[in-house]
């Protein structure tokens, strides 16, 4: 017998290829590529075809379009590893919202909000879309109306694809930075929706100069240590911050932020910290988190405290958990804005949310 050089065997490998059917080739190729639910379009969304990234079968993105804010927009889905084998169970359901120039990859940067008691969605929020609709909608970025996106289309949305227990008992919504303002603006506006909220080292003092300072930087597109630490310094993929995207009015989401003669309203009606909104709030279980070092958590945990004592004030049921330098939370906390103390901020809440969403199964 002839040896098989590489070259016979490559002259092998063609002839196998054109003998064996396309059907079979592709049959294997799927079976593969894990499964994922599919999802139907609606409530003003329309899935990208072809775009899925399928981390896992119980990890995927999904890549939407809407007339609400443009460009396409991913969704990524953690999944509980027994969503495929129980069909007839339904599943709490948590949406993470993300920080200022993250994305929804920043979300593997905290390894509890993989449970298998519950299914977390984590939907773009933009790099500046401050979970709002924006005043502007005419900027560089074009469409802005990001609460529509999110509480009108994305929440259906998911509750009509995948197995949720679509109440309020039963969905969270949390978020870190930028995402904690938005986290409680949510469960301020539609306490219909989310029985649970919780914001870490959140922006959630609109009254504080620091805050509109905040604000207007991701307008203006000034980097520094708000977006470097908030995404890029974190274990999730998502490379170095790239800053906010193009540059828009400073007066784009909120309006003039210069408390003369009524002109910053747009930031008082949004302010989370708020009396009027904080209100809202009489029948969620609130939970804040923040440290207390460096040039952002220095704030937040002023704003938090302020947030804090309002709510006691209003006979509200809430927990703050300030822990200071870090030492107290985790070893790897050193008290300032980033995913070192955010991942055991979650370590520490996610089991009382689903002891939450357990109790209110049986009541």
């Amino acid at each position: 017998m002839r040896s098989l050089t590489p070259r016979r065997l490559r002259a092998i490998g063609v002839l196998l290829a054109a003998l064996v059917p396309n059907a079979l080739v592709g049959s294997v190729a799927r079976a593969d590529t894990p499964v994922v639910p599919d999802f139907t379009d609606g409530f003003g969304l329309t899935e990208v075809a072809d775009a899925t990234e399928v981390h896992s079968s119980t990890d995927f993105t999904i890549t939407v379009t809407t007339p609400q804010v443009s460009g396409p927009h991913k969704i990524r889905v953690f999944l509980p590893r027994g969503y495929a084998a129980d069909p007839d169970k339904r599943w709490p359901v948590t949406y993470f919202l993300h920080g200022g120039g993250g994305s929804v990859n920043d979300a593997v940067a905290a390894p509890a909000l993989r449970s298998d008691k519950m299914i977390t969605v984590i939907p773009d929020g933009g790099l500046k879309g401050w979970y709002t609709d924006w005043l502007m909608q005419n900027t560089a970025v074009g469409a802005a109306r990001w609460e529509t996106f999110h509480l009108e289309q994305v929440i259906p949305y998911i509750d009509a694809n995948l197995r949720t227990v679509p109440d309020r008992a039963h969905r969270a919504v949390v978020g870190l930075s930028m995402g904690g303002s938005g986290a409680l603006h949510y469960a301020q506006t539609r306490p219909d929706l989310f029985g649970h909220t919780a914001s870490l080292s959140g922006g959630i003092d609109f009254a504080m100069a620091e805050v509109r300072a905040a604000v207007l930087a991701t307008e203006l597109n000034l980097t520094g240590a708000w977006c470097a630490a908030s995404s890029s310094s974190s274990p999730s993929g998502t490379g170095t911050c790239t800053g906010y995207g193009p540059y828009v009015d400073s007066d784009a989401v909120f309006g003039s932020p210069y408390p003369f003669l009524g002109a910053d309203h747009l930031w008082n009606a949004y302010d989370p910290a708020a009396p009027a909104n904080l209100s809202k709030l009489h029948d969620t279980e609130v939970t804040l988190y923040t440290g207390d070092r460096g040039l952002i958590d220095a704030h937040t945990a002023t704003a938090a405290a302020t947030v804090k004592a309002r709510l006691d004030r209003l006979g509200i049921p809430s927990r703050l958990v300030d822990y200071g330098n870090g030492i107290s939370l985790s070893p790897g906390c050193d008290g300032g804005h980033n995913y070192g103390c955010w991942a055991p901020a979650f370590a520490d809440y996610v089991p009382r949310l689903e002891a939450a969403f357990e109790a209110a199964a049986t009541n």
